[in-house]
């Protein structure tokens, strides 16, 4: 099974239309447009009943105390931990495109809580859902897509793998809020084949050039 995206190329650079945040001069970072990129997918294999989806940035720190503070970076040999993004299920069998901005179109804030996603699919929530669970604007259930917006002083670049799964089971059985390891979980087992496109984003002005 082949994945490919005509939004950015594959281990380039992912444009800010399809972040959650971008870099500003003057705050440091400003919400952005949030559009989830098209995907678009071929050779899949016989047997296959459905699609899972899942975006997840591994680069995320392990450890929160240098996140977004002034005058000092996160250093790069911290210990990094897994961000979902974008987690879909129970996308149909001949479906073989997602479009630009299907799934979202600009960032919601307190989240899109909308379980129920485009092609009869459901949407699990994102890991913005934990991030601003203590900030009382933002705070809320983020369904569906959301896109980068990694610390604006990490010393690192960070990796947005988008992931197609296919599935033998028409549905996974997960339910309620889930979230991506639920997703991983539920579908370990039951994966005729996966493919994978990946894009990198900073927001880090020392690294932007």
């Amino acid at each position: 099974m082949r994945l490919s995206t005509s939004s950015f190329e594959d281990g380039g650079v992912i444009p800010s239309r399809y972040a959650f945040a971008k870099a500003d001069p003057d705050t440091h970072v400003v919400l952005s447009e949030n559009v989830n990129p098209a995907l678009s997918w071929e050779d899949v294999p016989d047997g296959t009943k459905s699609f899972a989806l899942i975006c997840h940035d591994p680069d995320v720190p392990s450890v929160g105390d240098d996140v977004n503070q002034e005058d000092r970076e996160i250093p790069a040999d911290l210990s990094r931990v897994d961000f979902f993004h974008w987690v879909v299920v129970d996308l149909p069998d001949d479906l073989r495109s997602i479009d630009e901005a299907e799934f979202a179109d600009g960032v919601v804030v307190g989240g899109q809580r909308v379980p129920e996603g485009p092609h009869g699919c459901r949407q699990g929530l994102n890991d913005f859902t934990d991030w601003f669970a203590e900030d009382a604007e933002m705070k809320g259930d983020y369904f569906g897509y959301d896109g980068p917006a990694p610390p604006w002083n990490d010393s690192i670049v960070h990796h947005y793998v988008f992931t197609l799964f296919a599935l033998s089971m028409s549905s996974v059985l997960v339910y309620g809020n889930f979230k991506g390891r639920d997703v991983r979980k539920a579908i370990r087992k039951r994966t005729l084949a996966e493919a994978s496109v990946t894009g990198t984003y900073t927001q880090n002005p020392r690294l932007l050039g």
